[in-house]
């Protein structure tokens, strides 16, 4: 394996352990990110020459609690954290040591045990989950902000915002013992849920999120959202060799050829679904998953019952609302009542999903299918402006060429 490929595998499986022992330590989110990614750096110039050591976590967090150790011996108005802290770990080492207050069977899974640590209630939920996903995951600030149809700006704000809190309110990084874990389970949940949808790009992401999610279901079974987003997320990625074409070009779901689709996979969601669902009070996960099975149980793209998901969309965005449910369900209602019926809940949303480059790509679509052709290009060349992927622009541009055919 080249040096980059080592560092990258590590950056993938250890950067949240890594941060994760510098916050226990320090008590510092951002001296743990900054040391973090300066023993990344570090293991770029020098692997090179010396090798890539047979424990690369524990050598990484050897090298970050250095930094970090020097960092607060540099400033005497951190003397105090200075005594507190713990002995730099020996390559020999584990590089991530749950606490020892809590049990290893109350989490059974470290990166499910940090997921926990860092979804603090006294946080509000967003802010669990984005610096969650900057923590652990190692995702950038656009990146996290994207996820959240906000500005980079917003984002930073709140990151920074999460972090001043948790310091001035002292509050501590631990696992929470078991009776405290469902308190925490929503945070977690959105994590999750914000991981498989950034394994899109990222496919490594998306099986990790799946792999989690298996664990939470086992941990806490009774509870209805982690079955239903358990479930969506398996219908989802049972499409996943058909999403793209040879080329790298995205094939549209009614295109897919669904004799590919993970038939195992599909109805290991069913019987998910079908345990988890709460008939009296579904959540968003569990609806969504439902909407999704929608999709995977029908026997072609024709048969495909748009009423009951326009129905479970209207349900979404009562438990859940944001303008994003509320564009979904303008598609199932255009496909029930046609293109024009969309159109007019799709127009209700261009001030709250102007940045949103599938806001202008579903309008688009159904200028197109109404033949509002100039309308439908200019639509379009506002969504290629703001598509994030090659794969996106490339489809979009294949839009705007065929309307004239």
């Amino acid at each position: 394996m080249a040096v980059k490929d080592a560092v990258d595998e590590a950056f993938r499986t250890e950067w949240g352990r890594v941060v994760a022992t510098l916050i226990r330590v320090t008590g510092d989110w951002d001296l743990a990110e900054e040391c973090a990614s300066e023993a990344f750096a570090s293991a770029l110039a020098t692997w090179p020459r010396d090798g890539v050591p047979r424990r690369p976590g524990a050598w990484l967090t050897t090298v970050a609690r250095n930094r970090a150790l020097d960092r607060v011996r540099s400033a005497a108005a951190e003397s105090n954290r200075l005594r507190g802290l713990a002995p730099i770990v020996s390559e020999e080492q584990e590089c991530a040591q749950p606490d020892d207050a809590v049990p290893d069977d109350a989490v059974p899974d470290d990166r499910l045990r940090l997921m926990f640590t860092c979804c603090h209630p006294a946080l509000p939920l967003e802010a669990q989950v984005a610096l969650t996903l900057r923590t652990l995951a190692g995702l950038t600030t656009p990146e996290i902000a994207r996820a959240f149809l906000v500005p980079e700006a917003t984002m930073a704000q709140r990151l920074v915002r999460a972090k001043r809190k948790i310091r001035n309110a002292g509050i501590p990084y631990r696992v929470p013992p078991a009776e405290l874990l469902p308190e925490r389970v929503a945070g977690v949940l959105g994590v999750l849920y914000l991981l498989f949808n950034k394994g899109y790009s990222r496919g490594e992401l998306s099986t990790e999120a799946v792999r989690l999610a298996r664990v939470l279901v086992a941990l806490m079974p009774e509870e209805p959202e982690a079955g239903g987003l358990l479930a969506l997320m398996l219908f989802h990625e049972s499409r996943r060799a058909t999403r793209v074409d040879a080329a790298g070009d995205l094939v549209t779901l009614a295109d897919q050829d669904r004799t590919r689709w993970d038939r195992a996979m599909i109805d290991e969601a069913v019987a998910v679904l079908d345990t988890a669902f709460d008939h009296a009070r579904p959540g968003p996960y569990q609806l969504q998953a439902a909407i999704a099975g929608c999709h995977a149980t029908a026997v072609d793209a024709k048969s495909t019952d748009w009423q009951r998901i326009a129905d479970l969309y209207a349900l979404v965005a009562r438990v859940s609302p944001s303008p994003v449910v509320e564009l979904n369900r303008a598609v199932a209602v255009a496909e029930v009542d046609g293109p024009a019926a969309g159109l007019e809940l799709v127009e209700a949303l261009r001030d709250s999903l102007a940045g949103y480059h599938l806001l202008h790509a579903t309008r688009a679509d159904l200028l197109r299918r109404l033949n509002r052709l100039p309308e439908a290009n200019a639509a379009y060349e506002e969504a290629l402006a703001l598509a994030p992927t090659e794969a996106e622009r490339r489809f979009l541009t294949r839009r705007v060429d065929g309307l004239w055919d």
